[in-house]
């Protein structure tokens, strides 16, 4: 290889601007991106000592100011990206063609995260490669950092290519390590980088004769995670000791860059999963109500939020709806969520009025911290009375869509945030139409930057009904595409919180389709539990599923008759499947036992989960409800 030129007469400046000369046709693409205009002509001979001294000193001084002109620009282009390509892509970017005429930039596979200890063996593989290419029909042109992944090449001054290997495993006690550890960049005809190139390279293969290069280490905080190799061609400058300061500094932000890439990288797959499990995967199905949602994230940089909804089924074919939003866009506000979400999960199973519920969520709050605030809107749907009862924390009041297309914005007292403690939460209890829509929502939906949140929920309302006057008076429009529909009211500017929206279309149960009774918890309240089941199954026409049905009902009944001190409840419910649901006063959970050949009983259970197409028991504030239901859909009704 070249040796360094000690004189620097005739160079042109580092951060050149290859426009501003006239390329000759063969002339090599890198020597023209680096030159800035064409060499100043020889000064006539004899020029005084001082003169030309002065000259020399100017020379160097312009040299200096672009060599720190590019150094600054360089790494602000580096420093401007944030995931691991746009990272190596800003170092190819900036080094192709002003510093050099080629690069490759290897990094370590995998890539060590924060301070977990790297994986062996050390093996490096080639993450990218730009280089410039040479046009026989233009002529010597610059094709600025064109990229090759996984097959780099390197310009030869024959146009021969010699491609470089993708993997190369760093061993130990060999040339290439030695390098590494060392740090500091080292010219490529240096004896260490005569060793370490072709070991990075690959077998047989090094930098083409004649090529000035320079092998740079990329260290990291803690670790070197990875190399770059800068190539000149015959046809420019040699590198200069000045040029390894260039080298080191690139090298230094690229690898200081990546470190912080990998870290944003695991961090924004951790939010990914915790706002995946923080949100249901699927919303249930209950009977009477459908079911639709959308979650967006603020930005794609900021992935977690707080918000969040739910929809829990309930005894008695109720179903509770929840909408929620923690304050904060980070993975602390995303935990707070799950926390909340998973209390009010729990809260909702004991059958809690809403304003209990969110009683209860603000006590949970106070206890995770005296900053942690939240909005929660509760609701319970009960598709047999047709009602729907709500309580709020300061959230944004919900918006129903009756059949006819009239939006209305519900009056629901606003109540204080969940977290500011010692406040009374008041629940309401509204009509809720057969085909009528209930959307809950954040205020990410209805406010930004842009509009207040009165003026985005008006904005909100009269897209519903517009949306509502397409489908006509006696036809709701699709849950779906109506949640689709409300997204795309947002405006470019809109998008300044995450949003969460829940929409529920509501069914309901049809009295004709219920039939409830009290029974008097004694010895004969099982056999009139079997007539009446009997009795109602006819009047739906569903005969053939009496006999099961009456041996079912008359289990349930019988160990609700044993432990209840108040009347038992019984209640069928005809949907797409036949329900039961016998209620008593008792908390105590039947559980499912293997009764032996000399017990008399305790086989009430075994008949349930053996006929029944589903079973279970819930706990309530006043008891607990047990209930079944059959596989068959019924084939008639009167």
């Amino acid at each position: 290889m070249t040796e360094h030129p000690t004189s620097h007469e005739g160079r042109q400046p580092l951060a050149a601007r290859p426009q501003e000369r006239t390329r000759p046709r063969q002339q090599d693409a890198a020597a023209a991106a680096s030159a800035a205009a064409v060499p100043a002509p020889a000064p006539a001979p004899g020029p005084a000592p001082a003169t030309a001294a002065v000259n020399d000193a100017q020379a160097a001084t312009r040299r200096e100011g672009d060599r720190l002109r590019f150094v600054g620009a360089a790494t602000r282009r580096i420093a401007r990206g944030i995931d691991l390509d746009e990272i190596v892509l800003g170092l190819c970017r900036a080094s192709v063609p002003t510093f050099s005429d080629a690069i490759l930039v290897y990094l370590r596979d995998p890539l060590p995260v924060g301070d977990e200890r790297p994986v062996s063996p050390f093996v490096l593989r080639l993450r990218r490669s730009d280089r410039l290419r040479v046009s026989d029909e233009e002529g010597a042109e610059a094709v600025g950092s064109e990229t090759e992944r996984l097959r780099p090449l390197i310009l030869d001054p024959q146009a021969d290519l010699m491609p470089a290997a993708e993997l190369c495993e760093v061993r130990p006690d060999g040339a290439l390590a030695e390098v590494l550890r060392g740090v500091r960049p080292v010219f490529g005809d240096s004896a260490a980088a005569r060793a370490a190139l072709p070991e990075l390279l690959g077998p047989g293969r090094s930098v083409p004769t004649g090529h000035r290069a320079i092998l740079a280490p990329l260290r990291g905080r803690r670790r070197v995670i990875g190399a770059a190799v800068f190539v000149r061609g015959i046809e420019r400058t040699a590198f200069e000791a000045s040029d390894l300061l260039v080298a080191a500094q690139l090298a230094t932000h690229t690898a200081l860059g990546i470190d912080k890439a990998v870290l944003y990288g695991r961090e924004a797959y951790i939010a990914d999963e915790l706002q995946r499990t923080m949100l249901p995967d699927s919303l249930p199905q209950p009977t009477g109500v459908r079911l639709a949602s959308r979650y967006l994230p603020a930005a794609e940089t900021a992935r977690v939020g707080g918000d969040w909804y739910d929809a829990i089924p309930l005894p008695g074919s109720r179903v509770a709806l929840v909408v929620g939003d923690v304050m904060g866009h980070s993975m602390t506000s995303a935990a707070i969520m799950g926390q909340l979400r998973t209390t009010a999960q729990t809260l909702a199973q004991l059958d809690l009025p809403p304003q209990e519920v969110l009683h209860h969520l603000d006590e949970q709050a106070q206890r995770l911290g005296s900053d942690r605030m939240a909005t929660c809107l509760y609701a319970v749907y009960d598709p047999v009375a047709h009602r729907i009862t709500v309580a709020n924390a300061g959230h944004p009041p919900p918006v129903l869509l009756h059949l006819g297309g009239r939006a209305e914005v519900l009056r629901v007292p606003a109540g204080a945030p969940i977290g500011v403690g010692g406040v009374d939460f008041e629940a309401v209890e509204l009509d809720a139409p057969a085909g009528a829509t209930l959307l809950l929502y954040t205020d990410g939906l209805v406010e930004s930057r842009l509009r207040d949140v009165w003026t985005g929920i008006e904005q909100l309302r009269e897209r519903l009904a517009a949306t509502a006057q397409l489908t006509g008076p006696d036809h709701s429009p699709p849950l779906e595409a109506l949640c689709d529909d409300v997204l795309d009211m947002l405006g470019p500017g809109d998008r300044d919180d995450d949003i969460a929206l829940l929409a529920a279309r509501f069914d309901g149960i049809a009295p004709s389709d219920v039939a409830y009774w009290y029974l008097e918890p004694e010895d004969a309240a099982p056999g009139r539990a079997r007539r009446l089941a009997r009795r109602a199954l006819s009047r739906w026409g569903l005969d053939d599923l009496a006999d099961e049905v009456e041996l079912l009902v008359s289990e349930v009944v019988t160990n609700a008759v044993r432990y209840a001190e108040r009347p038992v409840t019984l209640r069928l419910l005809r949907t797409d499947v036949l329900r039961c649901e016998v209620g008593d006063d008792s908390p105590q959970l039947p559980r499912q036992r293997k009764a032996r050949e000399t017990d008399e009983g305790g086989r009430g259970l075994f008949l349930v989960n053996r006929l029944a197409r589903r079973w279970g028991a819930t706990r309530l504030s006043t008891g607990k409800v047990v209930w079944f239901e059959m596989g068959a859909r019924p084939t008639a009704a009167l």
